[in-house]
């Protein structure tokens, strides 16, 4: 994970409605949600769900299988986990400031 993979991804979860559809996605678990069951749950219009999910995917935080003629979204938990990670890598490492360093 690099600066601009973590900026995209903290974007895409940047919007009320997909921070609550990634949400439902990880609660769904590793089997995650048809389209159909989503858009019940989540109350929105398939052309607004469709961009919401593009948009996941694009960040690599969502991954869609075709099965049959449904398509199935999951959280990609590995990206999530990367991302955490990122963020909490340099916990409380320190910060030299400027008066520090003329110190």
């Amino acid at each position: 994970m690099d600066d601009t993979s973590a900026a995209q991804s903290l974007a895409a979860l940047g919007h009320e409605a997909r921070l609550k559809l990634f949400r439902l996605l990880v609660r769904a678990g590793p089997n995650g949600l048809n389209i159909g069951e989503i858009g019940r749950v989540m109350a929105v219009p398939p052309s607004t769900l469709a961009h919401h999910l593009g948009t996941l995917v694009s960040a690599g935080l969502v991954i869609q299988e075709k099965r049959g003629r449904e398509v199935i979204n999951k959280a990609d938990f590995s990206a999530m986990k990367g991302l955490l990670h990122y963020i909490e890598a340099e916990c409380c490492a320190g910060v030299e400031t400027a008066s520090q360093s003329a110190a």
